[in-house]
């Protein structure tokens, strides 16, 4: 059975793990997001796909830029943490 401590260590772990892992699509679509709120601001353009469309390109970028750091923490959490845990406690 696993203890309450094991628990709360695996489960920080994998908080950490989901936090690393969004933290760069999270800061670009926030920066984007930014850049183009002020654009709008200042010539007075309110059109909804100005916002929707450079913001989507961007997380798909720094996705497709990133993916391969997201996959080794994902897969380093996984042998690390959860594999030896349900293979042998």
């Amino acid at each position: 059975m696993l203890s309450e401590s094991a628990f709360y260590d695996v489960l920080r772990q994998a908080l950490w793990a989901a936090t690393m892992v969004s933290a760069p699509i999270l800061a670009v679509a926030l920066a984007v997001g930014l850049i183009i709120g002020l654009f709008q601001a200042l010539t007075s353009i309110q059109e909804l796909t100005l916002t929707f469309v450079p913001k989507l390109l961007a997380i798909v970028g720094v996705f497709w830029v990133s993916m391969d750091f997201m996959t080794a923490t994902l897969v380093a959490l996984f042998q690390t943490q959860l594999v030896p845990l349900l293979a042998g406690g």
